[in-house]
Order: structure tokens, then sequence, then C-alpha cells
């Protein structure tokens, strides 16, 4: 049976004045031993959240597909080891939007990570224009096809579906399109990488996920857990759906 894992990405907030709610959301981490539990936080508060944090990862939001060079505002993934990182989420879906990163860009990125000894969150997710044209399930599967490494394995990659239009909107899709979507996902991995690494890859749900909705997502077929945004900021949001997943785990 896979693990359920919550990880949280705190996007562009967290200044060492939220470092309490990262050794608040440890110790709930803690106190939810059949929960793995994640936080991927701004590069600048990496070192400092890693201090505090006991045995909870820490990780970083992106990062770049080259070790060094003349990238002006990049970070590379010896960069974020040296910090204190053991994870990071590539091809977010505000990465791929706002910066307008392709799934190449996460290939090489979730490679470089790879590198390194890093985990990744590899994301993917349709438009609401896209699923609105019926297209959700072919975009998906191009994405994967696409961006997924060529040594794909459970060890150390995790796949998030994060449907582009319920991201920070509060829209969430309907327990089935979700169930539908993941299964989708989990078919085109035994399609690429085989049956037994498929079936043992984490497959993530995001999009405004919170408290009173957590368990009843995380209790879905194929839904391995979350990827939380704007609740993982603080331990009081954040807590429930550590909770919510070990209630079903």
């Amino acid at each position: 049976m896979r693990r359920k894992l919550v990880a949280g990405n705190w996007k562009m907030h967290g200044l060492r004045a939220q470092l309490p709610e990262v050794e608040a959301i440890a110790a709930a981490a803690a106190a939810a031993p059949a929960v793995d539990v994640a936080l991927c936080v701004p590069f600048t508060l990496i070192h400092p959240a890693a201090q505090v944090a006991g045995g909870l990862p820490i990780g970083a939001q992106d990062l770049h597909e080259a070790d060094q060079g003349a990238h002006t505002g990049c970070i590379s993934a010896p960069m974020l080891v040296e910090e204190g990182a053991t994870l990071t989420i590539v091809g977010h879906s505000e990465r791929r939007g706002d910066q307008h990163e392709t799934s190449h860009d996460a290939y090489m990125k979730a490679a470089a990570a790879h590198r390194h000894g890093l985990g990744v969150i590899l994301c993917c997710g349709e438009l609401e224009a896209e699923r609105a044209a019926g297209r959700a399930e072919r975009i998906v599967q191009s994405q994967i096809e696409k961006s997924l490494p060529d040594d794909a394995d459970p060890s150390w990659l995790t796949l998030a579906y994060e449907p582009r239009w319920a991201i920070g909107t509060g829209k969430t899709p309907t327990p089935d399109e979700i169930a539908s979507m993941h299964a989708i996902l989990r078919a085109k991995l035994r399609m690429m990488i085989g049956e037994a690494k498929a079936d043992g890859m984490r497959i993530l749900y995001g999009g405004s996920g919170a408290g009173g909705n957590a368990a009843h997502i995380l209790a879905l077929d194929n839904v391995d857990g979350a990827l939380v945004g704007g609740a993982s900021l603080t331990a009081e949001k954040f807590i429930p759906i550590i909770e919510g997943a070990a209630s079903v785990s």
C-alpha cells in the first residue's frame, strides 16, 4: 500500500517570522507516523526551516536544469542540497503559466534534481478551457509523455495532478473527476514505466485543498496524498489535512 504524502507549497510566502509554523507542522507530522509530510518553502527559507524542522523534509519549489552558469537569478540543485533541501517541485502550473515553462523544461529540471539526490514532485494539469473542450485527458497525458524522466522511479519521483483552474480559486473538481484523472494517470504510467514502478508511484491531488475536504479526497482510488498551497502556510490550516490523510491511511 502506498503511503500518503501531504506536501505543502508555500509559494512566495514565508519569512523567518514564520518559522514557528514550520516547527508546529513538524510536530504534527511526527504525531502522524503513518503519513509522510513535507514543506516546500522559498529558497531564502530553506536553510532556516531545515534547522528547526527536525525530521520534516524541507524542499524547494523550482530549480534550474544546469548545475551552474550564467543564469541570473536562478537556483541550481547543488545549491538546494547545500541549503538543506531534500526535494523540489517541478512543472508547477504557476511556473508553466506565469513563466511559460514547458513540459520539456520540467523533464530537464527533474533530471537535474535527481542527479543530485533530490526527490521530485512533478506536476501536471489542464486549463479550464481545455477541460471544457473535452481535452483534459489528452493534455495531461501529453504532459506526462514529455516531462517524465527516463529513469522515473517511485523511490524519488512523485506525480501531482493539479487542475490549473482549481489552483487558488476555491474551485474543486468533483470526486468522480479527480478519481477518473488519477486512474488515467496511473494507466499512463503503467504504459511508460511498467506496472511495478507505476503501481508504486504516488499521485497527489493539488488544487484548493483544505481540512474540510481532505479525508474525502484522499480516500479516493489512486489519490495518494495532496499538494497543498495556501492551506499549508499555517499549522492551524495544514494540520487538519495531515489528520485527514492519517484517517484514511
